[in-house]
């Protein structure tokens, strides 16, 4: 047959352990058999992170923001454990930490639904979307160690260097300790808080923001003040005409408020609050592996990856020669968003169809009774007896759909 043909590339981000040798399984079994792939490679394996000093992570990002698409493996960020393990120069950066921050997006995460995958909480009937704000707060923190009788302060300059606030953190008279410092910039906040808006009114969808600004009431209180300010002037009337809520509350009534729902939500976090919660609701939809993840840049950059880490026990098996059943949904789901995005932006309807397609063909795949070993104690259709498959057989399984 005659592949698909790709007008530009799209920027190929590679990554670690398991999440790798699947990533490359893929595109042998379903992609490049349908389509001429055009891919601008970055290795982001933690490796060539460390030969390259990180250079490679900017690069990438760059690179992302020049061809406006790419598609991202799941990559290690490395603790004091990894350091040692793969005898680093430092204890680098998370990667997406840094894409997040040189493409100053939005993340939004969505579970995968299949027919026959209970959620752990049984009124969750409809899809429950993150929406994490993907710039500083700990991922851009600086941090440090301190010796007992050291004094940590926060201190602010103005342009020419005199010192306008300096506040106590704390005094470590006592015993050393740890400290940390986290910023955010408006602009984000705004970039952020629009993308949000705009997301709730493209997939028709309530709005939740929640932050801790009762405790914090400076720093989360500044995120709930500019998603207010930005909703009455912008979109308190939009809302209203497409008979959409905006509410915010605190962090902890969202969570009360999500687990009692029965979905149909998206769900607005901070940096950190959006990582957490997104791995909760991944998981409680049924897997992490059931769960897309992009990035959009309010100049219209996407960046599209799997909402989970890169299975380092499955990875060691792997390396012993043994069999795994490690669920790559959410990493075929990347590829497809990446190239339903480049189809569009393109204008080539060919590869939006197989993006499509090829989703169809994952889910059906799943819904018929074929699935890794982490979907099957949850699997319930009557009439259907789940299969566990290896990692590449569910690959080969999804070919045949295709």
């Amino acid at each position: 047959m005659k592949k698909i043909a790709m007008k530009n590339p799209v920027v190929e981000m590679d990554g670690d352990e398991m999440t790798r040798v699947l990533w490359q399984w893929i595109k042998e079994d379903l992609i490049c058999p349908f389509v001429e792939l055009r891919t601008e490679y970055y290795d982001l394996g933690l490796p060539n992170r460390d030969k390259t000093d990180d250079r490679v992570t900017v690069e990438a990002a760059e690179a992302n923001k020049k061809y406006k698409v790419g598609v991202k493996c799941a990559t290690i960020t490395p603790n004091a454990q990894r350091v040692e393990e793969y005898k680093l120069k430092q204890m680098w950066k998370s990667p997406n930490g840094t894409i997040r921050r040189i493409l100053d997006g939005t993340v939004f995460r969505a579970p995968i639904l299949a027919k026959g995958i209970t959620p752990y909480i049984p009124g969750w009937k409809k899809p429950i979307v993150l929406a994490r704000h993907a710039y500083g707060d700990v991922y851009s923190g600086v941090e440090t160690r301190t010796a007992a009788g050291d004094k940590a302060y926060l201190v602010v300059e103005d342009g020419q260097g005199a010192v306008k606030e300096k506040l106590l953190v704390h005094d470590f008279s006592k015993g050393g300790g740890i400290v940390q410092s986290v910023h955010n910039l408006d602009a984000s906040i705004a970039s952020f808080a629009r993308s949000c808006f705009n997301y709730a009114l493209d997939v028709k969808m309530p709005l939740w923001f929640a932050t801790k600004d009762t405790i914090s009431k400076k720093y989360d209180h500044r995120f709930k003040d500019i998603f207010a300010e930005i909703f009455e002037a912008e979109y308190k009337d939009k809302f209203a005409a497409a008979g959409l809520e905006y509410m915010y509350t605190l962090i902890d009534d969202a969570v009360a408020r999500v687990v009692r729902s029965e979905g149909g939500i998206l769900w607005a976090c901070k940096n950190y609050d959006g990582d957490v919660m997104s791995d909760m609701v991944a998981t409680a939809y049924g897997s992490l592996g059931m769960m897309t993840s992009v990035l959009v840049s309010p100049d219209g950059n996407y960046e599209f990856e799997a909402a989970h880490g890169t299975v380092t026990r499955h990875y060691y098996k792997h390396l012993r020669g043994e069999e795994t059943s490690t669920n790559s949904v959410a990493t075929i789901f990347a590829w497809t968003g990446a190239l339903a995005k480049r189809g569009e932006l393109d204008g080539t309807a060919d590869l939006v169809a197989f993006a499509k397609k090829l989703e169809a063909a994952t889910v059906r795949t799943i819904e018929e009774g074929e699935m890794t070993g982490d979907l099957v104690p949850l699997f319930c259709s009557e009439g259907v007896q789940p299969k566990k498959l290896s990692s590449r057989a569910f690959l080969q399984a999804v070919a045949s759909k295709l």
